[in-house]
């Protein structure tokens, strides 16, 4: 198969750690054919198709240049999307304007007859913080408002509580305030910006001590082991990006009934990669754009989450 990737430049990847190399690496291993560009190389025209200027990869084996791109097309050739045997999204966030607008071009690519991963419409129908309100079942005492006043009620109730904004990402803009309320009032101001921008307000889960998991579902089914993202040096957030140590385990049974649960529902809505992320027994989000942790998770355990992903990719294209 012919597969394009649609991601973040590949000379920024880390592939140390980086998930979608570790796709890549698989693929290329059962051998299939790469193919890379970003969302900005995406058009269309009347007459024609959705087409990308893409560049033909090959993995080197090395660290650096960790790919080489096949001599004739150095002139990144024009080609219709659905000409690939399948598309994957893997532009990390934020979830913009222009994000929002590929999915749209994603979704006419579709029309066209591509096969693209996660669907477009299921990007755009799951905001990774938002996503969780439709079940409720599974979560924490949860808040989202433009209202302060709200906020301050919701914290009178709960005393610990968490803000953040619904488009942070890697865990900025993140705050605790505690029971003393201290500086509450700043950080409502900072967020919601005099009530033009959306917060959520969350209890604080005493169980982040513990590690934030990320559990992957990956084709319906979770992944036997989860990345437990521990807060370091008295930090609330258990983000990679800001310090937190990932730590891979057994998913307990609460994390695989959550994730048993939500598999099947997501995974007919075209979800094929999935990543929860639970605290103590609590869903807090769900991450649809570029769920990662699969190179921490089987270097710790030896458990192969990129064979498991090109698995059920090869499954969906049958």
């Amino acid at each position: 198969m012919h597969i394009l990737f649609i991601a973040d430049p590949l000379e920024s990847f880390k592939i140390y750690k980086d998930t979608t190399f570790a796709m890549m690496r698989e693929l290329q291993r059962r051998g299939h054919m790469l193919a890379a560009c970003e969302p900005r190389d995406i058009g269309w025209e009347r007459g024609g198709f959705v087409r990308a200027q893409v560049r033909t990869i090959r993995l080197t084996g090395k660290q650096e240049p960790w790919f080489e791109a096949s001599p004739d097309v150095i002139s990144q050739t024009a080609r219709a999307l659905k000409d690939f045997d399948c598309v994957i999204m893997r532009k990390d966030p934020p979830f913009d304007s222009e994000y929002f607008y590929a999915t749209h071009l994603l979704g006419q690519a579709e029309r066209e007859g591509a096969r693209v991963f996660n669907k477009p419409v299921a990007l755009r129908d799951h905001p990774e913080k938002l996503a969780i309100l439709e079940f409720p079942e599974l979560i924490g005492p949860t808040l989202v408002t433009r209202d302060a006043a709200a906020v301050r009620r919701f914290h009178a109730e709960h005393k610990d509580i968490i803000l953040k904004p619904l488009d942070g990402m890697g865990g900025t803009g993140i705050f605790r305030v505690r029971e003393d309320g201290l500086n509450l009032g700043g950080i409502i101001e900072t967020l919601n910006r005099d009530g033009a921008q959306t917060l959520m307000v969350q209890k604080f889960l005493p169980a982040i001590a513990d590690g934030d998991k990320r559990v992957l579902v990956i084709g319906g089914k979770p992944v036997p082991f989860c990345l437990a993202r521990i807060p370091q040096g008295g930090e609330v957030r258990g983000n990679l990006a800001v310090g937190g140590k990932g730590v891979a385990q057994a998913i307990s049974a609460s994390d695989r009934a959550i994730a048993d649960y939500l598999g099947p529902i997501l995974v007919e809505r075209g979800l094929l990669l999935v990543g929860l992320d639970v605290i103590g027994d609590s869903l807090t989000e769900i991450n649809v754009t570029s769920p990662t942790c699969f190179q921490e998770i089987t270097d710790q355990t030896g458990f192969d989450v990129a064979a498991m992903f090109v698995d059920a990719l090869e499954a969906a294209l049958a």
